[in-house]
């Protein structure tokens, strides 16, 4: 919704910038979408509007806030993931609440199926995009954050080693290209695999290299600081990128693509089907006098 608060005067350049930016916040909402401000910006320097320096994204953000309060741009359309109050749950009636539970029933969806899938995410920024797959694909999904605390990998095998009964078990991986990013892959898989009471396989959907080479992301420079760098250096050069500057389309195109591999779809629908013959039987239950 855009609702003005201050009147604000633009230069020619800055009104530019934001018909932009709603341009990609619409394709974003066409597809169900909220954007963080660095996925906003990563769109920006893909369209070579800005260039990839932080004074780019400092100003981008005082574009957007200015824009917000003036009324040209949707208060909706950017989501601050850092800052989430906690609110506490409540319903009007009784009603209010049978419907919410009889909407919110699922069966184990992956009963039966051979493998036993979760989806891990490095960075917040990405949540909005990835929780409306996990929730259709019915996985957990984690964000790390960095690299994940012991107390995270703890909980996380204890997951894991409820389905042993699996064939399979795979954790698809999305994380930065950068020196820490590749590491922190093989710093989940040594940890499961310390936890966990059998093997676990740790799969990095994106960002991989072929990735780079194919859409193209735009580069930053590899962080020197950090003491993983000149190994990456040695093996990919002086670049990284982030797996945010990946358009959303993109990576939950990657994402289906790697969960319908491993899915035996028609189990699933079963169970989908039996989910609502449940649900239209405690309708029914619900309605009688």
């Amino acid at each position: 919704m855009k609702e003005p608060f201050k009147r604000i005067k633009f230069r020619g350049e800055t009104l530019v910038k934001i018909v932009l930016c709603n341009d990609v916040i619409k394709r974003y909402q066409d597809q169900g979408l909220r954007l963080t401000l660095r996925q906003l910006y990563y769109q920006l320097v893909t369209m070579n509007v800005i260039p990839n320096e932080e004074k780019s994204y400092t100003n981008l953000s005082t574009v957007v806030s200015n824009a917000r309060l003036a009324g040209i741009m949707d208060w909706d359309a950017i989501e601050d993931r850092v800052r989430r109050p906690r609110t506490q749950g409540e319903f009007r009636d009784l009603k209010e609440l049978i419907e919410a539970a009889i909407n919110a029933y699922r069966l184990p969806r992956w009963k039966g199926q051979d493998h036993y899938v979760e989806l891990w995410v490095e960075k917040d920024a990405l949540a909005g995009v990835l929780e409306p797959i996990a929730r259709k694909f019915h996985v957990t999904m984690m964000v790390n954050r960095g690299y994940s605390s012991q107390s995270a990998m703890y909980e996380s095998s204890k997951r894991f080693n409820e389905h042993d009964g699996a064939q399979l078990s795979t954790l698809f991986y999305l994380g930065d290209h950068d020196p820490s990013g590749e590491d922190m892959v093989r710093d989940i898989q040594d940890r499961l695999d310390m936890f966990c009471n059998y093997h676990v396989e740790v799969h990095k959907l994106a960002l991989t290299m072929d990735q780079i080479e194919e859409y193209n992301p735009p580069p930053n420079p590899a962080k020197i600081k950090d003491p993983r760098a000149m190994a990456y250096i040695r093996e990919h050069g002086n670049s990284s990128w982030e797996v945010d500057a990946l358009p959303p389309e993109v990576l939950t195109e990657i994402i289906e693509h790697a969960f319908s591999s491993v899915l035996d779809t028609a189990l699933m629908n079963k169970v989908i089907e039996q989910e609502g013959k449940d649900k239209n039987k405690l309708r029914r239950l619900y309605k009688k006098p």
